[in-house]
């Protein structure tokens, strides 16, 4: 038998045997049997990446060189007093809301999987109220409740009161923005904690009650930490959500990032690299809090994944790896005597 190696492969010949007996295969020694081993070709794979990096050379192009954004305005006003002061208030506005959401949507989660059905029919209305109305309404509501209610007081029921409160002076516009967005934010936070306590096997609250736990003891300390890694990715989406949804408080004089942005170009009539300004201040913002998100998530798949989710930086290292080795193996491949099917001479090797 001989064993050539070609282009194609190892060619094997069968060798002669003596007759009445069936041919057989010789084993080729392990010097001459090496194949080069060539990747698949994916020419479309290819060619749609060269197209959507032609069309998005094409649009930072345009938009780097049009000089109608008038970058040099942007970077003049992007570290102005007013507009950081627009962004520490829309900073604190969604912390705020976030995390006074998330404490309301808790409980309304709650009394929603409560076995009570006075708690759960409040808990079930409420949420049916407050998503079924725009944000913009609700705002607009609370802003004007001096109208419908112009005193609050604190005192039996259909008998004197002990404390009263005018309204009026209550209810500022910024205090008003806090207000209608946690309501409105506790309404899909009740049911982003829900889904994500449902999401939990019941054998684990099961097996928690035989060992005779509390049912507060078996959901804070079973329950929750398992429901957090479905909880978690829509949170983080509702908190994004929330960042960019304050810029609807503008409407309410509470002087946020956009509304901020909008004195400034109601004044110079620069409206464009204003905007581009809060934009800038939005993305940037919006980033860190998805790298933010991706590590809390990394943290709750502890346990529940054989390898937790590899870091940008994990991956960086893997293809620096992979490029190291197949450097080192086109190295190799060029050595004489290693790697090529071919001798000294040309010829091509055979057993």
């Amino acid at each position: 038998m001989s064993l050539s190696p070609s282009l194609d492969g190892p060619r094997i010949t069968r060798a002669s045997a003596p007759p009445g007996t069936s041919p057989r295969l010789t084993a080729p020694e392990e010097s001459d049997e090496i194949t080069r081993i060539v990747p698949r070709r994916h020419p479309g794979r290819v060619l749609s990446a060269a197209v959507a990096l032609l069309v998005l050379a094409m649009a930072v192009n345009s938009v780097v060189r049009n000089e109608r954004f008038q970058w040099g305005v942007v970077g003049r006003y992007f570290t102005t007093p007013a507009v950081l002061d627009g962004l520490l208030l829309t900073l604190w506005l969604t912390a705020a809301v976030m995390v006074l959401g998330f404490l309301l949507g808790t409980a309304l989660a709650v009394m929603r999987l409560s076995a009570n059905p006075v708690l759960n029919t409040i808990s079930w209305g409420y949420i049916w109220i407050f998503r079924a109305t725009p944000l913009l309404v609700q705002l607009l509501f609370w802003f004007n409740i001096g109208a419908l209610y112009p005193t609050l007081g604190i005192g039996i029921p259909f008998g004197p009161e002990f404390l009263t409160i005018t309204t009026v002076n209550l209810f500022g516009p910024a205090l008003t923005a806090l207000i209608g967005l946690t309501l409105h934010e506790a309404a899909y936070a009740a049911e982003v904690v829900r889904g994500g306590i449902l999401s939990v096997d019941a054998g684990q609250s099961e097996a928690a009650a035989s060992l005779g736990l509390s049912r507060w003891r078996v959901l804070r300390r079973v329950i929750v930490p398992q429901a957090m890694r479905s909880i978690v990715p829509t949170a983080g989406n509702m908190l994004i959500g929330t960042l960019k949804g304050t810029s609807i408080v503008s409407v309410l004089a509470v002087q946020d990032l956009l509304f901020s942005v909008q004195l400034v170009y109601n004044r110079t009539y620069q409206i464009i690299p204003l905007l581009m300004v809060a934009t800038l201040w939005y993305v940037i913002v919006t980033t860190v809090l998805s790298v933010a998100q991706f590590f809390v998530e990394r943290h709750y798949a502890r346990g529940a994944a054989r390898e937790l989710p590899p870091t940008p930086l994990d991956r960086l290292r893997a293809q620096l790896t992979a490029v190291r080795v197949r450097v080192a193996a086109s190295r190799r491949r060029g050595e004489p005597g290693r790697g090529s099917p071919r001798g000294d001479d040309g010829e091509e090797r055979s057993t």
